[in-house]
């Protein structure tokens, strides 16, 4: 998206791979559960929290499955294939939580049938509201992302003269210590022969290496996808942020939308103002038979799904778990509570109760994702 969280102060998402991918990613966690043979709606709270899992900024308790607004009516069928997701990753990790079992027991249930996912989630997880351990406080910030979709070339054109860069070739052995910033990369000839693509908006572009990943629709029809490939090491500046301390935009105006508007009024300023960040990310192409369907893979290292996927500080919560969120859609008060998974975070996503909504992919998901920051609660779902 770019919410003002993540122009403001985030870290290119999808994005630094530690683990994975975007952001920051890391390990799962995972631990012994057995199998109750009662009905998971007949459980009430007992207000302990997880004995397999704690965190240092959030704190956990136990809460009966019909205290989660909107869990019955969720469509439980659009959130499974990206807990199988989830799964493809967890089985592989070695952790505290035991989610072989409840991956396992996944492989018997009908995709399709909502019916059966909820009582497959209820009879195999507990359910914990998740609190900010400083304040004490249920509710969070839920801000929105989302993967860049742009027209573009493989070469330079009349149309598109923005280039989006892979890795130096001089760095692929080692990088200089300290690396130029931005603006010494752009007027150093340093980066000529990187250009992996052409697009035709600089402020989209820098958009784009926020987000650490998109596609680049070409002329004849083929998607070209990029990720995450590296950066110069500078630390991140919001351009948004030097925008507002001129008092160039508002605070409202603090988006994709608003700064877009801004760069059109002010085209001579754009590289000034793209230069406040000295951080510079490079892509990479992603190998052809990646459908451009998918998602960007996440921290966890699998795809992440539209509205099922969220980023979320890994000091609060095990990658990869199931995460009920009850929230509102940005600038309204319709309710958006959903089923999403722990697959992705960054270093702005920061709190026991925070998470970062992907939206998925294009211009509407990035209408959405830009204009997101809502007030929001989560419950952390573990295997019993």
């Amino acid at each position: 998206m770019i919410s003002i969280s993540k122009l403001i102060g985030r870290e290119e998402t999808t994005r630094i791979f530690i683990c994975s991918v975007f952001g920051i990613a890391i390990a799962g966690l995972l631990a012994a559960c057995s199998t109750p043979s009662t009905r998971g709606s007949t459980y009430r709270s007992n207000g302990i929290a997880p004995t397999t899992y704690s965190s240092s900024i959030a704190s956990f308790r136990s809460v009966s499955w019909q205290s989660l607004p909107g869990w019955q009516e969720d469509d439980l069928s659009q959130a499974w294939p990206a807990w199988l997701k989830s799964c493809e990753a967890l089985r592989k990790r070695s952790s505290e939580i035991n989610w072989r079992q409840v991956c396992s027991q996944a492989g018997s249930v009908p995709g399709r049938d909502g019916k059966a996912i909820r009582q497959y989630f209820e009879t195999n997880f507990e359910v914990y509201e998740v609190r900010n351990s400083a304040t004490g406080n249920e509710s969070g910030l839920i801000t929105g992302y989302y993967e860049p979709v742009m027209n573009g070339s493989k070469t330079r054109t009349a149309n598109y003269t923005v280039p989006l860069y892979g890795l130096p070739s001089s760095w692929k052995g080692s990088k200089p210590s300290p690396a130029p910033t931005r603006a010494e990369l752009m007027s150093s000839g340093l980066l000529r022969g990187s250009e992996l693509a052409w697009v035709q908006d600089p402020v989209a572009a820098a958009f784009m290496q926020i987000q650490g990943s998109g596609k680049i629709r070409l002329e004849d029809g083929r998607v070209l996808r990029l990720g995450y490939a590296g950066t110069n090491d500078q630390p991140f500046k919001s351009f948004a942020q030097w925008l507002l301390d001129r008092k160039e935009i508002t605070r409202s105006e603090a988006s994709m939308q608003g700064i877009s508007a801004w760069a059109k009024r002010n085209p001579g300023r754009v590289e000034e103002m793209l230069n406040a960040n000295p951080r510079f990310v490079f892509f990479k192409e992603l190998p052809g038979n990646v459908s451009a369907d998918l998602g960007p893979n996440g921290a966890l290292g699998v795809p992440l799904s539209a509205e099922r996927s969220i980023a979320i500080d890994l000091k609060a919560m095990p990658l990869g778990a199931p995460v009920f969120l009850s929230t509102t859609k940005p600038l309204s008060s319709q309710s958006l509570q959903k089923l999403v998974m722990a697959q992705d975070t960054g270093k702005a996503i920061v709190g026991g109760v925070r998470a970062d909504y992907y939206w998925g992919s294009g211009d509407s998901a990035g209408e959405l994702a830009g204009r997101m920051k809502q007030d929001g609660k989560m419950w952390l779902l573990l295997p019993r």
